[in-house]
């Protein structure tokens, strides 16, 4: 049942992108933030870091970690996609640091981890909000082009990917598998990207109040 597959490929392909973005927006971020706040040797060694991983085209990188690890979609999908959130950290945290009210804290003997948690960090958070909502579709679209390269799920885990994969084979006399599947993937990024617009103007709106 092909209706059956795509439903299970959903849950499959969206909690499978929604861990991986959680995953390098908390490393992403906590990254970023150190290395825009601490400066000096911290944010050189991060930053350079980041350099490096971006040097490389990003699917290119997660082929080439996917096909070394065997079955490491999950964590190639992390090495190419923290970069993002940490570089827009550190610059939004740059921007904040010697505000005038980051400069009161200081004054009044804030620590550092209060600075962080209490004025940077809420500051920075809906910015990179919405570039996590919409790097879902993205995440969900190099799954499944991971996995149609056949170095992501395998049978018998019902992924888009895996399944257009499974489906190419028979493309003239069961073209509608990798139709329908197409079309699920199509809207779901589709989805994704409009909840991260929306989310986008709602926390541009709070913030002009």
């Amino acid at each position: 049942c092909v209706f059956c597959r795509i439903i299970a490929g959903s849950k499959t392909s969206v909690f499978s992108a929604l861990f991986v973005v959680i995953i390098v927006f908390a490393l992403g971020t906590v990254l970023g933030i150190i290395a825009g706040f601490a400066g000096g040797v911290w944010e050189n060694v991060i930053m350079k870091v980041t350099l490096i991983f971006q040097a490389f085209p990003s699917f290119i990188l997660a082929v080439a970690i996917a096909g070394i690890l065997g079955n490491g979609v999950i964590l190639s999908l992390c090495a190419v996609y923290w970069t993002t959130y940490c570089r827009l950290a550190r610059s939004l945290t740059v921007s904040l640091r010697n505000v005038p009210y980051i400069k009161a804290a200081k004054i009044c003997g804030a620590s550092r981890c209060s600075i962080l948690f209490r004025y940077i960090l809420p500051n920075v958070m809906p910015s990179l909000l919405v570039t996590a909502a919409m790097d879902v579709g993205s995440v969900i679209l190099s799954m499944a082009g991971l996995s149609f390269l056949g170095l992501g799920a395998v049978r018998p885990t019902a992924e888009w990917g895996a399944v257009m994969s499974e489906a190419k084979d028979y493309l003239q006399t069961a073209p509608w598998i990798i139709v329908f599947n197409g079309i699920a993937l199509f809207v779901v990024v589709t989805v994704f990207n409009l909840l991260g617009d929306s989310l986008r103007d709602v926390l541009d709106t709070e913030a002009e109040m």
